[in-house]
């Protein structure tokens, strides 16, 4: 559930973490200021809070700038980022992208099944071409794009959603909004339960 009782919550929490944390060095304490909802190793155990575990750092410090400079949106994240000090946000990715993503539980088998024929084939009839062309053919992801192996359904569909309405925009050269857009929530909704059972 995402409300903004929730936002203020997580915010107010990662602030208590900030006070309590002064003696820790800049990349000790923004570890433990991510922890608060990515989990301490980055396998969130939230499902609207992505994993960072197995990322590349190269991608994740592209969106940690992208809250930084707004170009990506997010109630939490816009504030957070702001706090932290920009010379030790690369160990932070690098510390993350070093973890082992766990994954997660399919809820719905037949739909997942539906989801592995358009990542693995794409959708030919609405031009949209299969997952692991960018993401690769495991789902790890690399610098330009994301991890997708093991995300939590819900965040993934959320995401793809935000790119299919505009609300998100900061994809390179567009790919995933023109993708999303050409896609049902359906088709979407399929391929976000396949991927949280994907392991590599």
């Amino acid at each position: 559930m995402d409300s903004p009782a929730l936002r203020r919550l997580a915010f107010g929490g990662v602030l208590l973490a900030a006070t309590c944390g002064v003696q820790a060095s800049p990349p000790e304490l923004h570890l433990k200021l991510c922890a608060a909802c990515h989990g301490p190793e980055g396998n969130s155990v939230i499902p609207d809070n992505p994993s960072l575990a197995g990322m590349d750092a190269g991608y994740l410090m592209r969106q940690l700038t992208d809250f930084k400079s707004g170009k990506r949106k997010s109630p939490i994240m816009g504030q957070i980022v702001m706090t932290l000090e920009e010379d030790s946000l690369r160990p932070v990715a690098e510390f993350f992208s070093e973890q082992k993503a766990t994954g997660g539980t399919v809820a719905d088998p037949a739909l997942a099944a539906k989801g592995k024929a358009i990542f693995e084939d794409g959708i030919v009839a609405s031009a949209v071409p299969d997952c692991g062309s960018c993401h690769g053919s495991d789902g790890s992801g690399d610098a330009k794009y994301p991890r997708l192996a093991g995300q939590h359904a819900v965040y993934v569909e959320r995401q793809m959603l935000a790119f299919k309405s505009g609300e998100r925009a900061n994809d390179l050269k567009g790919v995933m909004g023109a993708v999303a857009k050409r896609m049902s929530e359906t088709e979407i909704r399929a391929v976000a339960q396949f991927l949280t059972g994907l392991k590599e």
